[in-house]
């Protein structure tokens, strides 16, 4: 028989028993990575999930506890049990829809839902083309099933409350469940034990995916909410001196370059290629046949063959490339204008050089804080998706990438000579609906997204064909480079340097002719594009402390390069030696090359932890 003192304990088990179901639907929908894990991997997952599962279910309990104290002193006027339920069933939604939204977005971003989304909220429809590519009434069909879930377990483990005994004063009853209260704290903290349970603590496979599946959602979410990244420093690896010496070896200055340019005062079209992952570029060892353009512009003009993403999303590789800055584990330098302001930036620099600068996308520039990012860098004029008719907004995201190269090729004229314009494509991300009959067979996720690509890359060789035609062409470079890579084709794991490898080339009638078929074999990232291009104008790259000329020395240390990039919560670093990835959370690497020297890997941490340092003072 149920006696309304075993209500608080019976709400304990209702919410912990909620969040392990929602851990079993999450190895269900992720079963293809859950069936390569070990035997005994299984039962570990909710073992050791279970004390976030614990902590998130005390955090929950505070309030209906609260309530439950609150209605013994108040009596039987008080309304406890409609309170109780009211706040239950808001809970129990909001939780539902952070399940259901962490089982997709784990399989298009490789990590668990954290603070992420609330960057896109401002941008609602971007959001719902970003998941144009989720079932989407499968995941509604969970969530439904979710709250039904919630509701049955509710009825059998919690159920009616009972009256107050007669024997049990309303003073002896509050005494009683303030005593449940207090014994929240036990599992909040996850124990007894000195320092309260954190995301490390569930961490105990060498499999990703298997920590991964430990964490609870809910936590994580309000954890990753919590931290306002203002420090202390979580990347402590070697005494501060140690981290600063080792980075400062990275970036000497080099007098000594290789010229590339006609002329220090180019024309400058910087392109920015949606998702334009090394997987599907022919001559960076990918997939031949997707991007025939860039291929092509590798055999007659300037490549860089080791290039990698600083990131993984595009308000990430938007910085690392016009700001030389590297990317933060967990979070992104974009969604503080405050810090952003302290950035330098390749348009604000240019301007002062007698620049002028534009900016064109075809969708909304408000979508991850990239707007106010770009208004301080300096941008004269801003082209985004209201700037075009609404015939002209055919992708889900605005203007699909024809449109924008079509507009801006007619607008160049119209720029004040010298000019800095840059342009950021989309068409190539999910939903991958682009206005081209398929170039390749199926209905995969991985076929959608080659075509995407080729048809970028189509329209891409038509903007240049007709480029190589106007009077400003003979004066003028072009940069290609990708914003970040992607875990499709392969379905790549979220930390593999694979990922990450991205394109960079130069064409345009302002290169020498020597230049021809050009291939840079140092290694080298985003956050470097901005000091290369700097030194070929013949400009001071001073302000940009991160980043370096990949047509210089390399430095003495590495001498054939260095690429370092986050993914969430952890980093790699890419040497003509091999790779090295690790995990923050889990203190171990992933993965390295055999016989990789142990330098690399102290290379790494030392970076991380004075980039993140800077990102602190910033």
């Amino acid at each position: 028989m149920k006696t309304r003192f075993a209500f608080q304990p019976r709400y304990f088990l209702f919410w912990l028993t909620y969040f392990v179901a929602a851990k079993a639907l999450f190895l269900l929908y992720h079963y293809a990575k859950f069936r390569l894990l070990p035997g005994d991997t299984g039962p570990r997952i909710f073992g050791y999930g279970l004390r976030l599962d614990a902590s998130t279910t005390a955090y929950l309990c505070v309030v209906p506890f609260s309530l439950f104290v609150l209605g013994s002193l108040a009596g039987s006027r008080f309304p406890l049990e409609r309170l109780i339920r009211f706040f239950t069933a808001v809970a129990g939604t909001v939780v539902a829809f952070f399940t259901v939204a962490d089982l997709e977005l784990y399989r298009a971003w490789g990590f668990r839902l954290d603070a992420t989304p609330l960057q896109y909220l401002a941008t609602p429809g971007e959001m719902a083309a970003s998941a144009g590519s989720a079932p989407v009434l499968l995941l509604t069909g969970l969530f439904v099933g979710l709250l039904l879930l919630g509701w049955v377990l509710y009825k059998q483990l919690v159920g009616h409350m009972p009256a107050l005994p007669a024997t049990f004063s309303q003073l002896r009853a509050g005494l009683a469940g303030f005593l449940y209260i207090l014994l929240l704290v036990v599992p909040m903290r996850g124990g007894v034990q000195q320092i309260p349970v954190n995301q490390s603590d569930v961490y105990f496979s060498e499999q990703p995916f298997a920590n991964h599946a430990a964490v609870n959602v809910l936590w994580n979410v309000t954890n990753s909410l919590l931290l306002q990244n203002a420090g202390p420093n979580p990347y402590q690896f070697v005494a501060d001196s140690t981290a600063h010496r080792i980075v400062a070896d990275l970036y000497q200055p080099s007098p000594d370059t290789v010229q590339l340019l006609l002329t220090q005062k180019p024309n400058i079209v910087f392109i920015i290629l949606e998702s334009f992952t090394g997987k599907l570029v022919g001559h960076l060892g990918g997939e031949r046949g997707v991007t025939p353009t860039l291929d092509s512009l590798a055999r007659t003009d300037v490549s860089f063959r080791h290039i990698y993403a600083a990131g993984d999303r595009s308000q990430k590789g938007l910085v690392a490339l016009l700001s030389g800055y590297p990317n933060q584990p967990t979070t992104s330098i974009i969604k503080y204008p405050r810090k952003t302001e302290r950035l330098p930036h390749l348009a604000r620099v240019l301007k002062s050089s007698g620049y002028s600068t534009a900016y064109y996308h075809g969708g909304e520039l408000a979508f991850a804080n990239m707007k106010s990012y770009l208004m301080t860098a300096g941008y004269a004029h801003l082209t985004e998706r209201g700037d075009f008719a609404p015939k002209d907004q055919n992708s889900k995201w605005g203007a699909h990438d024809h449109v924008l190269l079509t507009r801006m090729l007619r607008e160049l004229p119209q720029q004040r000579r010298p000019f800095f314009v840059t342009a950021f494509t989309l068409s190539s991300h999910e939903p991958f609906d682009v206005p081209m009959r398929p170039r390749f067979r199926g209905i995969s996720e991985g076929a959608q997204f080659r075509n995407s690509v080729y048809y970028t890359d189509h329209v891409l060789g038509q903007f240049l064909a007709q480029a190589r035609q106007q009077p400003w062409w003979k004066n003028t470079l072009v940069v290609l480079v990708a914003d970040h890579g992607h875990p499709q084709p392969g379905d790549t794991p979220n930390e593999a340097p694979a990922k990450f490898r991205i394109p960079l080339l130069l064409t345009g009638g302002a290169l020498r002719p020597s230049t021809s078929g050009l291939a840079v074999e140092t290694y080298g990232s985003q956050t470097d594009v901005a000091a290369t291009l700097l030194h070929q104008l013949g400009l001071p790259s001073t302000q940009f402390a991160w980043s370096r000329d990949l047509l210089a020395p390399p430095p003495s240390a590495w001498p054939g390069g260095f690429a370092f990039y986050c993914f969430t919560d952890g980093f790699g670093v890419m040497t003509p030696k091999g790779s090295v990835t690790y995990d923050n959370v889990a203190r171990h690497v992933l993965k390295k090359n055999r016989n990789l020297p142990k330098v690399q890997l102290q290379l790494g941490q030392a970076y991380e932890q004075a980039s993140f340092e800077d990102f602190l003072k910033k």
